[in-house]
């Protein structure tokens, strides 16, 4: 009897064994067919601009795969590209395309790339609450208070209205991809500004610093404004082509009627670092999911298409990588 048994639990095993064998499949798949759990760190860093939209979608992939890590810096997008230049991160994310420079230095270093648009961003010119008179600006007048030794230093030089108040003066560092798309927007030439302003890489900075002064103007990504509008007013911006001022909204900075401020936003992963299925699954995620959260993060996205363009080239890539 004991015999018996003893060869009914062996085959008993037996099966066991085979059937979780069977179940496992040369995939790497459980029973239920489900891919195994996911693992890794993905290393991003870049624009400020773009960070509230990239740490959004890093909190939400991480709650349904949390073997994953995503750490999200924010370092501007030309800090950001100088690591990733380096083979340090597998994302930059950017407030503007890659520069000649930039992808030379890639290049030097053997680092392939590929770029995928995002979201829109509309470079929002910001006063405080405490100011109630410049409710529009022209470009003109911005290039004026801007431009390399420019001499303003009082509202009433840019119009003879306006109070004799000093003009206290915040924007992004050097290093930043708004930094860049706004002083050539504005002053003709990308790097061309002033340098007597308060610079800095965290927006939040800038929010308190033109909050808390009367005076104060200055320059940063959209969502840092709306998320701080009982703090800051826009200013409307008049291009001069005859449309007349126009205020950033979800809809002018869609349609581009926002000149010349709205542009597009993105982020760039190294080649190499998609072969990595984490990395697959996370840009996935971005682009399917991210559109939600662009608006939660109060930003906006892209029309709908070019999230469908950019999941049939993330698709061919992969296929490419295998």
């Amino acid at each position: 009897m004991g015999k018996k048994f003893a060869v009914l639990l062996l085959g008993v095993v037996f099966i066991t064994v085979l059937a979780a064998g069977c179940g496992q499949g040369r995939s790497g798949e459980n029973a239920g067919g489900q891919p195994n759990e996911l693992s890794g760190t993905i290393i991003i860093d870049g624009s400020s601009t773009v960070f509230p939209i990239t740490e959004a979608v890093a909190e939400e992939f991480q709650i349904k795969h949390s073997g994953v890590r995503v750490n999200v810096g924010v370092s501007g997008t030309g800090g950001g590209f100088k690591k990733f230049s380096a083979g340090e991160t597998d994302f930059n994310d950017a407030s503007r395309p890659i520069k000649d420079s930039e992808r030379e230095a890639c290049a030097a270093n053997n680092i392939e790339y590929v770029q995928f648009p995002v979201a829109y961003d509309g470079i929002s010119v910001v006063v405080s609450r405490e100011n109630d008179f410049a409710e529009s600006m022209t470009v003109a007048e911005l290039k004026e208070l801007w431009m390399p030794g420019s001499i303003v230093k009082k509202w009433n030089q840019i119009r003879s209205e306006w109070p004799d108040l000093e003009v206290t003066l915040f924007g992004p560092g050097t290093d930043s991809g708004t930094f860049g798309y706004f002083t050539e927007a504005i002053a003709g030439a990308e790097g061309a500004s002033r340098s007597d302003f308060t610079a800095s890489e965290d927006d939040n900075v800038l929010v308190r610093g033109v909050a808390g002064n009367k005076g104060g103007l200055g320059y940063f990504g959209y969502s840092y404004y709306v998320e701080n509008k009982d703090k800051l007013r826009a200013v409307a911006i008049d291009a001069g082509d005859g449309a007349g001022p126009v205020v950033p909204t979800d809809a002018t900075i869609n349609d581009g009627s926002y000149r010349p401020l709205s542009r597009p936003l993105f982020f760039y992963v190294k080649k190499e670092s998609l072969r990595r299925p984490e990395v697959q699954a996370f840009i996935k995620f971005y682009l399917t999911e991210g559109p939600e959260l662009i608006k939660q993060v109060k930003m906006v996205p892209l029309q709908e298409e070019r999230y469908s363009q950019n999941l049939e080239k993330l698709d061919q890539l992969s296929a490419e990588m295998q």
